[in-house]
C-alpha cells in the first residue's frame, strides 16, 4: 500500500502542469465555484475598481464533463456585488471579427437577465473583458490594457453611460509596452503567460491573488478529468489546426488553377489588343512603303505624259517617235 502511494505521488510531480491560458483551464480557474477570492483579486486589477463579492454559479461545472462533452464557449461569467455583470473570454486564436464578436457578447450578457414585463431600469451594468493572445489590428499604438466606452464624439469628453464597458487585454504588448511602474495587472498577465517563470515566483512573494492561484492551477493540473480535458482541447486545436492548413493549401491550389486560366484569358485579350496596335503600326509602316513605291510609279507616268505633250506640240515629232520614246501606247497619245 506504501509502495502505490509512493508511486502516485511520483506520477503526479511528473505531471506537466497546465496552462492558465487554455480555455478548460482558464474557464475552471477563475470560473469554478470555490475560486471567488482569486477571480475578485484578477477583476480588481483589470477594473481599478473596489470589489466586495463575486457570484461565480452562472459558469458551468467543467469537472463533471466528458472529454467529449459539447462544451461550446467557455467564457467566464461573473456577477459583481450583486449589481454587475462581467464575461470575460480568453481568446489565443487570431480572429478577424473579433471586434463585432466582443459586441456580440456584451449584448448577449446585457440582455441575459430581462424578462417579459420586466422594466428596463433591471438592467445590468456588463463589462466584457477579453484577453488576446495576438496583437489586434488598428489598436497598434495602444497599451496592452484598453478600455472602451460610449463616448459623444465632437468634444469626447461626455460619456453616454458606464452600463457598457469593454476592456482588451492583448498579451504581446505586456513585453513590448512594459515599464518600471508596478501594476498587479501585470502580476496577474505574466502568471497567465508562464506560471512557472522565475518572475512569477518572485510575484507570488508579495502578491497573495496570485499565490492562490498558481496553488489552484497545480491543483487542477493533477485532476485527472482536467488532464484528460485539456488533452482533448489541445488535440481539437491541433485538429483544427491541421484542417485550417489544408483549406489553406486547398484554396490556394484551387486559386493557383483558377488564376490559371483567367490569366490566359486576360492575357489573350491583352495580346489581342498590343498585337493589333503592333499590326497597326505595322501596317502603317507597309502601306507607307507600298504607297510611296505606288506614288513613285504615278510620278514616273505622269512626268513621261508631261514630256509626251510637249513632243506632241512639235510639228516634226511623229507618233511612233513618242511611242519609242515614252513607251506610251498610240491611244494614249492620240488621247492626250
Amino acid at each position: 500500500m506504501l509502495q502505490k502511494n509512493v508511486e502516485q505521488d511520483i506520477y503526479a510531480k511528473e505531471k506537466k502542469l497546465l496552462s492558465p491560458k487554455m480555455d478548460v483551464t482558464f474557464q475552471v480557474l477563475f470560473g469554478e465555484v470555490g475560486s471567488e477570492e482569486i477571480t475578485k483579486e484578477f477583476l480588481k486589477a483589470i477594473l481599478k475598481e473596489k470589489i466586495t463579492k463575486v457570484d461565480l454559479s452562472k459558469n458551468p461545472i467543467l469537472r463533471r464533463m466528458r472529454p467529449n462533452d459539447k462544451m461550446g464557449i467557455l467564457d467566464v461569467i461573473v456577477e459583481i456585488d450583486q449589481k454587475e455583470l462581467c464575461n470575460i473570454e480568453m481568446q489565443l486564436a487570431t480572429r478577424e471579427d473579433i471586434i463585432q464578436r466582443i459586441l456580440y457578447y456584451w449584448g448577449r450578457i446585457y440582455s441575459r437577465d430581462i424578462h417579459k414585463k420586466e422594466d428596463y431600469s433591471t438592467l445590468k451594468r456588463t463589462i466584457v473583458i477579453l484577453i488576446a493572445g495576438f496583437e489586434i489590428k488598428g489598436l497598434e499604438e495602444l497599451e496592452y490594457l484598453s478600455k472602451w466606452q460610449l463616448i459623444e464624439v465632437k468634444g469626447r469628453k461626455t460619456i453616454l453611460t458606464d452600463y457598457l464597458e469593454i476592456d482588451i487585454i492583448e498579451l504581446p504588448k505586456i513585453y513590448k509596452r512594459n515599464t518600471n511602474k508596478k501594476d498587479d495587472l501585470l502580476d496577474w498577465l505574466y502568471f497567465l503567460e508562464d506560471p512557472e517563470s522565475k518572475e512569477v515566483v518572485k510575484i507570488m512573494e508579495q502578491n497573495e491573488g496570485v499565490k492562490k492561484a498558481k496553488d489552484k492551477l497545480e491543483e487542477i493540473s493533477q485532476d485527472e478529468i482536467m488532464q484528460r480535458l485539456a488533452d482533448w482541447q489541445e488535440n481539437l486545436r491541433l485538429d483544427q489546426a491541421y484542417l485550417k492548413r489544408m483549406a489553406i493549401k486547398e484554396g490556394k491550389e484551387e486559386g493557383r488553377r483558377e488564376g490559371i486560366i483567367e490569366g490566359k484569358r486576360e492575357g489573350k485579350k491583352q495580346g489581342i489588343e498590343e498585337g493589333r496596335k503592333e499590326g497597326i503600326k505595322e501596317g502603317k509602316k507597309e502601306g507607307k512603303k507600298e504607297g510611296i513605291i505606288e506614288g513613285r510609279k504615278e510620278g514616273i507616268k505622269e512626268g513621261i505624259i508631261e514630256i509626251a505633250k510637249n513632243l506632241k506640240k512639235q510639228d516634226n515629232i511623229t507618233v511612233e517617235f513618242i511611242m519609242k520614246v515614252t513607251n506610251l501606247s498610240k491611244e494614249e497619245i492620240e488621247n492626250l
